[in-house]
């Protein structure tokens, strides 16, 4: 997060959309990650000259092409260390750090894990549609049992992650979640991952029209939203459903979270969860909601809880500490030396 100054005339979403030609499939769910993002950065108050754009790759890493700011598409899985070393260089730049759930969670696991828990202040945004797309539908990281790809004729037989909880696993300090489509929910995680003070991670769920069509159905699909999406506001209660009628509460005997039905059995709107956010045991329980039939899938902010000082703050400190006191050579040089003739 950096503190926005105002360009002296008002940016619009013409002003963050390159010359360059977008090149996904048609009905693919990143044109809509896209123009969220290009419609947002105005809103922000951010700057093409201050904004850069990092991938790796895989068709979500096309992003930085079609954004008129400074960008870099890396190689496969290096997003993370370029970023870092990007926010190091020049700490007043917004990064944002674009991947998906191959690039991100596969060969780029590693760097993934080290960026959160060094919390380095970038904003990443994992594109999840549980298929490889640019490379031609192999299976991924978050991929269901059963999945029949070139990789997996037969099925896959791999255990799926849930991006939320290796986030959360890595000492990540916000996360949040939100879908391709929702272009009114989109804005306000955006907004808030900008905001943070430190690494934050928005997984989206997204869709791959070729390869893994209608993934997320049964997540996103509009006759079922309101009773598979429950939409987290900190502070107030975890209810949802079409009538509004169902909430979150948590069983004291089984320490799990659980769907119930305000009014029946004598429930009522007291025995439902106050959300959070700086709750790290909640935010372990919601990134597994939806694991089990009748369970809604979590959306928006589920855990925010910035640190004092960022990495980029404690690695210029360290500098300034000792910049001055021994030359670099006199560091080289110093401690156990060896001279090989």
């Amino acid at each position: 997060m950096n503190e926005m100054t105002a360009p002296t005339q008002k940016l619009t979403i013409k002003d963050f959309t390159s010359d360059q030609e977008v090149r996904w499939c048609p009905g693919c769910g990143d044109y809509a990650i896209l123009k969220c993002m290009q419609r947002t950065l105005p809103e922000l108050g951010a700057t093409r000259e201050n904004t850069v754009f990092v991938s790796g790759i895989g068709c979500s890493s096309r992003f930085p092409y079609y954004m008129d700011t400074y960008g870099f598409h890396t190689i496969h899985g290096r997003a993370p260390a370029v970023a870092t070393g990007v926010k190091l260089a020049n700490p007043e730049l917004d990064v944002w750090m674009i991947t998906g759930d191959g690039d991100g969670l596969s060969i780029g696991g590693n760097h993934m894990m080290h960026v959160l828990r060094r919390d380095v202040d970038i904003n990443i945004l994992l594109f999840n549609n549980k298929i490889y797309g640019l490379t031609k539908g192999q299976y991924s990281p978050t991929s269901e049992p059963g999945t029949r790809a070139p990789s997996t004729p037969q099925g896959s037989i791999d255990s799926p992650m849930n991006p939320i909880s290796f986030a959360l696993g890595s000492g990540a300090r916000f996360v949040a979640r939100t879908v391709d489509t929702a272009q009114k929910h989109m804005p306000g995680v955006f907004t808030r991952a900008h905001g943070f003070k430190g690494a934050s991670f928005v997984e989206i769920l997204q869709n791959c029209i070729v390869y893994n069509d209608a993934t997320w159905a049964d997540v996103t699909a509009k006759p079922v939203v309101k009773d598979k999406q429950l939409l987290l506001e900190n502070g107030e209660k975890m209810i949802f459903g079409a009538e509004d009628n169902k909430g979150i509460r948590f069983n004291a005997q089984t320490f799990e979270l659980e769907v119930v039905s305000i009014g029946e059995g004598g429930i009522s709107d007291d025995d439902i969860l106050t959300h959070d956010e700086t709750s790290l045991q909640l935010a372990r329980m919601l990134a597994e909601l939806g694991a089990k039939p009748g369970e809604p899938m979590a959306m928006g902010v589920l855990y925010a809880d910035p640190a004092e000082t960022t990495y980029a703050d404690a690695v210029h400190a360290q500098v300034d500490e000792y910049k001055g006191r021994r030359s670099l050579k006199d560091m080289i040089y110093s401690g156990q030396t060896w001279e090989v003739s």
